[in-house]
């Protein structure tokens, strides 16, 4: 014999489960056509991350790499990554801090600051069409929720 309380919620979880209506779900979707917009609109084969770091670092000058990593929210091993990417790119500088010489300090390259205007364009370019569906309040209701929930 089964204990219906067990079975019961079971039961129910395909009926009140639906995939079409979980937060993550719709946020990878909208995420992927935002990613397919980025890739389309963002010049030197920039990633999403190499552009958020680039133009971060365009904003406050040179900084520490580790600096960088939390102004634009990424892991120690993620910023490394972007920072080995972007230096190949000739898009930053690394050199060793003249005050504390186990930090490396980063700035962008006069090619990386040359760019910024069309990295601008692009961006607001992408969050235009990443929006198109919405009117204006729509628009402005996401992007205050979202704010809200990270």
């Amino acid at each position: 014999m089964t204990d219906s309380s067990q079975t019961a919620p079971e039961q129910n979880l395909g009926q009140s489960y639906r995939l079409d209506d979980q937060v993550g779900y719709l946020m990878r979707l909208a995420a992927q056509r935002h990613a397919v917009l980025f890739q389309g609109l963002v010049p030197e084969g920039l990633t999403n991350m190499q552009f958020s770091a680039l133009v971060r670092l365009a904003e406050v000058g040179e900084c520490s790499q580790n600096l960088l990593g939390r102004l634009v929210s990424m892991d120690v091993a993620t910023t490394k990554g972007v920072i080995d990417r972007l230096r190949a790119k000739e898009l930053i500088t690394v050199a060793r801090d003249t005050k504390d010489l186990r930090r490396a300090t980063i700035r962008p390259t006069q090619k990386a600051l040359d760019m910024m205007d069309d990295l601008h364009r692009a961006g607001l370019r992408i969050s235009e069409e990443t929006l198109v569906p919405l009117n204006a309040k729509e628009r402005e209701t996401l992007i205050r929720l979202l704010r809200k929930i990270i």
